[in-house]
């Protein structure tokens, strides 16, 4: 990998200082108290808990940390997850061109599984596809149960085991004391919602109430919609059609709190958390003739439907009088996902005959665990010590399925054979894995607060246990599985150097790593008709990761910035059916095998100008952008790496008048063409610039507006991460594209 990119970052990070003298030169206008440090004014002074699984601000932490609050979720108009990181840099959210929905989730070009997403402490269930008719995401989050996500960017197995290789996302979910405090003992919310990006229209309604002890939330959502709108024109039946497929969706969710707090210094808090969302798909995109099986697709009609459902309760301490910690947060939890998607194929195969196909696909995970997490201040004679440590137990069961029935309609004659398939089939065996973790970390204040130190190390001790039954026998003769455990230890260390009261140099390092997953370790699947076989691999290791990021800070009453340049590398990524060659029966065998080495460097900006505090006449203005621009290479063949998605940038001029009653914001979303490709025959979307428009407007007391209008300009584009491997010669490029000009708006009551 040249180092140009990384070492040029660097050199920015230490000539940036002089970069705000034009904002400091106006920060001495009278009307300006330049006595406030920049903890006071700064929006990267925001309290965060992800980076090291306590309160800190993000001026205090040696990472790369968002977060996106509630107020930011509802002027960006967030109705789903794509939404909610629309304005981060190094995210990005791919959609799905067919049925399936929301894509994959990417922080700095890794995603699927290899990015930790957690609600409330709680892992999110697992990604898994195969095939054109299995396809279980990880949608399972309704954005307006939340009051805030945060975003850590880079490896973070230190303080969160396995899978947080590429970073992690935290979902917060709203809480009663959100709504309620000594002068306020009751809430009611509404809220009306329209989005035109998939013509949605959805309600929630929330209560809150408490007294001095006691306190409840009850938040219940409904939405109801179509398909994701493109700027395909075909409306033709067959492969060439370009417009989206008629899709109606509809969902809900129920989030339910109670907290018992005898102190002020303690609460006990219980939560129902669900969601449960359907999709009914008319493909009319597969009708036609198929070139593979020479048969006439006359009907395909999909029925997906995903559920999830948390009971946890938590315990939280802020005064406690331990030896080992004087705050704590202990939780147990119990989590179950279910996705289940049914395909309903009417055909005439070549040879006339007219038949009914049904598929069904089934994946389940129950997990059941315990979190504690605890701190001890100490103070000694060289600095402030905030020692944290913690345990994770957490057991999760894992079960897959595909069922297929074949109906002649002539004769009524059923067969369960779907070439090259015999169902039932489980593509690895039912699988339990347990993980048992303990993590320690110090925070380290020295010099009088100028230099902050924090090490920190993990161990965790996983373990994979196959419980093949007959179905997977049944379709894997003679195959035997394998039980996987091993030990981790991932270490980091960061500093932060506040080196004068408006800038801060931090660094560090971290490793990251996932355990290999149940279907690497034991897929499975035999077909003797069409010649090959899966072997399972109990010698998989671990994928792992080592990254390190140097940042500057700036935080002053008008302007903030933040500065990273990161350089990670991973090793023993996970081909999954990797062909390995033929067996002595002459069956072509695949194993999945730890095989790519690879390396992702990149550097991110984020700034934010308050006219405000600059001067009088810039009163309720605001100018804010963000950019990333990063760069992947197989370090094997040098190829560049597809997943990492080419230069963005975003930028937002806003204004707010009379204390925010009103306020309109216009934001350019800019993306550079992806220069390089290991593959030539690739399609390159070209680079865009969209701007959106948004506005608020609160017209009553306890009634508010948002209103915005996403692709202002009706531009035609095609986003990086929707595309993945479509042939530059497709036919249906259209297919694609993102939305054109669009309406959201949301309407929301209080009392």
């Amino acid at each position: 990998m040249r180092p140009n990119l990384l070492s040029s970052a660097l050199s920015l990070c230490l000539l940036a200082p002089a970069a705000p003298a034009l904002a400091d030169d106006a920060l001495a206008d009278d009307s300006v108290d330049t006595s406030a440090t920049g903890a006071d004014a700064d929006t990267l002074d925001t309290v965060v808990v992800i980076a090291t699984r306590s309160e800190r601000s993000a001026s205090e932490v040696p990472n790369t940390v968002d977060r996106i609050d509630r107020e930011d979720m509802d002027r960006q108009l967030a109705h789903d997850v794509q939404d909610l990181f629309r304005y981060t840099p190094g995210v990005s959210v791919g959609r799905n061109s067919g049925r399936f929905g929301i894509g994959d989730i990417r922080i700095r070009g890794l995603g699927g599984n290899r990015v930790l997403l957690r609600t409330d402490g709680v892992p999110v269930g697992d990604a898994f596809a195969i095939g054109s008719f299995a396809n279980a995401n990880r949608d399972f989050v309704d954005p307006d149960t939340l009051k805030a996500v945060e975003v850590l960017r880079g490896p973070g197995s230190a303080l969160y085991g396995s899978d947080a290789l590429g970073g992690v996302i935290a979902f917060v979910t709203r809480d009663p004391e959100d709504y309620l405090d000594a002068d306020r003992r009751r809430h009611v919310g509404l809220r009306f919602g329209y989005d035109g990006g998939w013509n949605g229209l959805s309600a929630h309604a929330t209560w809150a109430a408490g007294g001095e002890r006691w306190s409840g939330l009850v938040a219940v959502g409904r939405r109801k919609g179509q398909e994701h709108e493109t700027q395909g024109e075909d409306r033709s039946d067959g492969a060439l059609r370009t417009a989206p497929n008629p899709e109606e969706r509809e969902g809900g969710s129920l989030l339910a709190k109670l907290v018992y707090a005898p102190d002020e210094g303690q609460r006990l808090r219980l939560a129902l958390d669900t969601s449960d969302d359907r999709s009914r798909t008319d493909a009319r995109s597969s009708r036609g003739f198929q070139s593979l099986t020479r048969a006439t697709v006359t009907d395909l009609q999909g029925d997906d439907r995903r559920q999830r459902t948390r009971v946890s309760l938590q315990y939280e301490a802020d005064a406690l009088d331990w030896t080992l910690a004087d705050r704590a947060a202990l939780q147990v939890y119990r989590q179950d996902s279910r996705t289940e998607q049914r395909t309903d194929e009417r055909r005439t195969t070549s040879t006339g005959v007219a038949q009914r196909r049904e598929r069904a696909f089934l994946f389940e995970q129950d997990g059941t665990g315990l979190n504690a997490d605890l701190q001890r201040d100490i103070d000694t004679a060289h600095g402030r010590h905030s020692f944290g440590w913690g345990v994770e137990l957490r057991r999760i069961d894992t079960r897959q399925r595909r069922d297929g029935l074949a109906t002649t309609l002539a004769t009524g004659a059923q067969t369960p054979v779907i070439p090259p398939d015999v169902f039932p089939v489980r593509d690895f065996p039912n699988s339990a894995t347990t993980t048992a973790a303990l993590y320690v970390q110090d925070d380290i204040l020295l010099a009088d607060g100028a230099l902050r130190l924090i090490p920190a190390v993990r161990v965790d001790h996983y373990r994979l246990r196959p419980e093949p039954d007959a179905i997977f026998r049944a379709d894997n003769p003679g195959v035997e599985v394998a039980d996987l455990s091993l030990t981790r230890a991932t270490p980091k260390f960061g500093a932060v150097w506040r080196f004068s009261e408006r800038w801060s140099l931090w660094g560090g390092y971290a490793s990251g790593f996932r355990a290999p997953p149940y279907n690497d370790v034991n897929i499975g699947f035999t077909n003797l008709s069409f010649g090959y076989t899966a072997l399972p691999n109990p010698d998989l290791e671990p994928e792992t990761s080592d990254g390190v990021e140097l940042g500057l800070r700036y935080a002053g009453p008008a302007l903030s910035l933040a500065l990273s340049a990161y350089h990670n590398r991973y090793r023993d990524f996970i081909e999954s059916l990797r062909f390995i060659g033929v067996n002595d029966d002459g069956l072509s065998v695949f194993q999945s095998q730890n095989v790519a080495r690879a390396e992702i460097e990149g550097v991110e900006l984020k700034g934010d100008l308050d006219g405000d505090a600059l001067h009088p006449r810039l009163q309720g203005w605001r100018l804010r952008g963000a950019a990333a621009v990063s760069r992947g290479e197989d370090r094997d063949s040098g190829d560049r790496l597809e997943s990492v998605d080419p230069a963005r940038a975003t930028l937002g001029l806003g204004y707010d008048h009379d204390a925010g009653r009103w306020g309109v914001e216009l934001t350019g979303r800019f993306a550079q063409r992806q220069r390089r490709l290991a593959d030539p025959a690739r399609y390159r979307p070209a680079g865009y610039g969209v701007f959106d428009l948004t506005s608020h407007w609160r017209f009553a007391p306890g009634a508010r507006l948002h209103a915005g209008i996403e692709n202002l300009f009706d531009r035609e584009y095609t986003d990086w991460a929707d595309a993945p491997g479509v042939p530059v010669n497709s036919a249906v490029l259209d297919r694609y594209t993102r939305a054109g000009r669009t309406l959201a708006l949301d309407v929301a009551f209080s009392w």
